[in-house]
């Protein structure tokens, strides 16, 4: 990173340049970028920037009680494996007890954890989703002291089939 992209005392900044690109997605942007490195271009001096950027929610699965629960218990059982391991490990008598009884108390508080959890919704987000964020397009800025050699590098880059 040079000292032209360090930001001012932590805070952000606004990105400095030319556009020499334009893209649809990040992957084109990214592509083109690489192309310039490839060419030996001072990649340095380039930044891409996401345009309107959005956030973007994309909904994966219906939440039910049995996935709720199932789920619950889970992840409370390998908790209690970890608990019930270390336990193993450091009493004097070892063995499957502390491992079987961690198992157990962590199925149980994962159970009632979740139970609590999803009831206290009461039904208002009955869905697992992913959020992302995303720009509308993707531009491709250069300092002024390259910029026409990187929109020359630019052009000679086919599109791709997407």
């Amino acid at each position: 990173m040079t000292a032209a992209f360090t930001p001012v005392n932590g805070l952000p900044t606004m990105p400095e340049g030319w556009p020499i690109g334009s893209y649809d997605n990040y992957k084109e942007a990214q592509r083109a970028v690489d192309h310039l490195a490839d060419n030996e271009f001072p990649v340095q001096d380039v930044t891409i920037v996401g345009v309107e950027p959005m956030v973007v929610e994309r909904v994966s699965a219906r939440l039910t009680w049995g996935r709720v629960l199932t789920t619950g218990a889970a992840s409370g059982a390998w908790f209690g494996l970890f608990v019930g391991l270390l336990l193993s490990l450091f009493s004097a008598t070892g063995g499957l007890a502390p491992i079987l009884l961690g198992i157990g108390s962590g199925l149980v508080f994962g159970l009632a954890w979740s139970a609590i959890q999803y009831g206290a919704t009461r039904g208002q987000r009955d869905f697992i989703s992913h959020s992302q964020l995303v720009a509308r397009r993707y531009d491709v800025l250069c300092k002024p002291r390259n910029a026409e050699l990187g929109r020359t590098l630019l052009t000679s880059l086919s599109p791709t089939a997407s």
